[in-house]
């Protein structure tokens, strides 16, 4: 809880609206890669509470932005959202049933409940990145990007070889709204193969 309280970003999320600290994250890798601009379409997988879409629809005027999450995520205008296990192949369809068209970015902060036994979490979390890669090849334009947490750990070099047989340009970046002590970065992956 101390750690909470002093944590700049958990601050500046208060002042800001955002829902989250997470936020910052997404802000800082869009500052360094230039991923979102007016128009995009957006997927936003395992949005809750749902600071990234707020994020992106602040950025992304008059795009159209899809959130998936397993849990209830409070309406965020502007958004369509979804509640489902991504996972299943239902959820996946109801997603692209929403699609008019391939989608400019697919983007990931989505983890699993950590066991606390960190390459566990880590090669969970890794699954998740993976089948969302997966999935991003079949929804995203040709110079699409698709960005997700990823894990120091397990799959952590299986996830990075993968992105490239997938990608031509694939980047990890760990923004310093990151926590020190935590074992996540992102990855930044863009331009199909």
């Amino acid at each position: 809880m101390n750690k909470q309280r002093r944590d700049t970003y958990v601050k500046q999320s208060k002042i800001d609206g955002y829902r989250a600290r997470s936020a910052y994250k997404l802000k800082e890798i869009d500052e360094k890669f230039k991923v979102f601009k007016g128009g995009m379409q957006v997927i936003d997988l395992g949005a809750a509470p749902g600071s990234w879409s707020q994020y992106v629809s602040k950025v992304v005027k008059n795009g159209k932005l899809v959130s998936i999450d397993i849990k209830d995520i409070e309406l965020i205008d502007g958004v369509t959202q979804i509640k489902g296990d991504f996972t299943d192949i239902s959820t996946q369809n109801a997603i692209k049933n929403h699609l008019k068209k391939k989608v400019d970015a697919v983007i990931s902060d989505m983890a699993v409940n950590t066991t606390g036994i960190k390459n566990i979490d880590s090669i969970q979390t890794g699954e998740l990145c993976k089948e969302a890669m997966n999935f991003s090849k079949d929804v995203i334009s040709i110079d699409g990007y698709f960005i997700s947490k990823i894990f120091m750990g397990g799959t952590f070099n299986e996830i990075v070889a993968e992105g490239k047989k997938i990608f031509k340009e694939v980047k990890v970046f760990k923004p310093k709204s990151s926590r020190k002590d935590s074992k996540e970065s992102f990855i930044v992956c863009r331009k199909l193969r």
